[in-house]
């Protein structure tokens, strides 16, 4: 079964032919997604306007021992931490999702317009 597994509207498909379907392998979605901060309506561009947003909610740089090509994030009295790539065109679906899941009702990862 060969193929490229695509994750939509939470469910899951199995992509026989992707370049037929304007998938080049690489990416699980035919069109790049953005993380745009509900409040504001704001897109986040870079890691300057993510953060001054993620530090009005609480959160802290956090420089623990860890890996150097990441940027971490961590409330006080929480258990909670944001990992980025430091990189920021390295800012995948997958970073966008987990900022989502702990800042419920502030963030949504839509398509890119």
């Amino acid at each position: 079964m060969s193929g490229v597994w695509v994750f939509e509207n939470g469910v899951y498909r199995l992509v026989k032919n992707p370049q037929a379907e304007g998938l080049d392998g690489r990416q699980a979605s035919p069109r790049r997604k953005v993380l745009v901060h509900l409040p504001s309506g704001e897109a986040i561009s870079s890691y300057s306007s993510l953060e001054q947003i993620l530090r009005g909610l609480g959160w802290e740089r956090y420089h623990g021992r860890g890996d150097a090509d990441l940027i971490q994030f961590h409330k006080h009295n929480s258990n909670d931490l944001i990992s980025l790539p430091r990189d920021f065109s390295k800012f995948s679906t997958v970073h966008m999702y987990n900022i989502v899941i702990n800042n419920p009702n502030i963030f949504h990862v839509q398509d890119r317009s």
